[in-house]
């Protein structure tokens, strides 16, 4: 994925030819970055696995498998200048979208494995443990936003129409967008809450690696049990967001167009955020000391694990 990643910028440099609104590579590239975050962080996941190796070890191979078929479709059809998604325009192309559907269904239930076996694991570090259980639940739920997508937009008909779904709520796709993201700027836009679920992966953990960092230099940051509360809250909080920009999308409301109904949720958030931030770093009276490592590799496999 990585050098899938080169060669669509190296595509983007020299193929000047758009798509739905999008420099054709765009596509690719961005499936190739977020398959290296996605990839990454579910095999550092497996590696801390106590039981269940084997069952983890083919769950990952399975999502290596799907997440390439997807991306040899997508490339294919760039290479063809088609659309991969809701592409019914011919029998070969609604067979390759149909390809696609099943890989991502066959993606999302390996990865659901994944979730269960973290679920069950003993992990020292409950920080560590609830930033991955928590960061998996909602890449799940991200990435579930993926189906509906699939969903005939109005005007749309199965077995008529040549393309049958969207990216977009209450507008056509390819229209004004947001730079890099091209995120709609005029209507909802599905991608938005699939984006924030699925890096949920990375964030959270991301998370517990900054707090572990911070620890040496911040007392309070060193009891195991202040850690778990931000991490606890940080999750809230993010499961928070994930659900406004969802419901954001679903009424056909543009991100950087919040009505007051959505600023106000926002609002919100924010303030239970600050507030449970405040009380988890509230010094317990009894301090818990940390599992026996050291605080900035607290997050390597063979301490993690017990």
């Amino acid at each position: 994925m990585a050098v899938t990643a080169v060669a669509s910028a190296v595509g983007l440099a020299v193929d000047d030819r758009v798509l739905v609104g999008a420099p054709i590579w765009f596509k690719p590239f961005k499936f190739a970055v977020s398959f290296v975050a996605y990839c990454l962080s579910l095999a550092w996941m497996l590696s801390l696995l106590p039981r269940g190796r084997r069952v983890g070890w083919w769950a990952g191979t399975v999502v290596v498998l799907t997440g390439l078929v997807e991306m040899v479709i997508i490339i294919g059809q760039v290479i063809r200048g088609k659309r991969s998604h809701f592409n019914r325009e011919t029998p070969f192309d609604e067979a390759l979208f149909s390809a696609m559907g099943v890989t991502v269904v066959v993606l999302w239930a390996a990865t659901l494995v994944i979730a269960v076996l973290l679920l069950r694991a003993r992990i020292a570090d409950r920080a560590a443990a609830w930033a991955m259980r928590s960061g998996v639940v909602l890449a799940l739920a991200g990435a579930a936003v993926g189906f509906l997508m699939t969903r005939p937009a109005p005007g749309q008909r199965r077995g008529v129409s040549e393309v049958v779904g969207a990216h977009s709520v209450g507008v056509p796709d390819g229209g004004p967008s947001m730079p890099l993201t091209g995120w709609s700027t005029t209507g909802g836009d599905l991608r938005i809450p699939h984006f924030v679920g699925m890096h949920a992966l990375q964030l959270l953990p991301l998370l517990v690696m900054l707090l572990a960092a911070l620890a040496p230099r911040y007392a309070r940051l060193a009891d195991a049990r202040v850690r778990l509360r931000l991490v606890l809250v940080a999750a809230g909080t993010y499961a928070a967001a994930f659900a406004l920009v969802l419901w954001q999308a679903l009424r056909g409301q543009p991100l950087v167009h919040p009505d007051g109904v959505t600023s106000a949720a926002a609002g919100i958030i924010v303030l239970a955020a600050a507030a449970g931030t405040y009380v988890s770093l509230r010094q317990p009276r009894t301090p818990v000391p940390d599992p026996p490592v050291a605080a900035a590799g607290a997050l390597a496999p063979k301490d993690l694990v017990r």
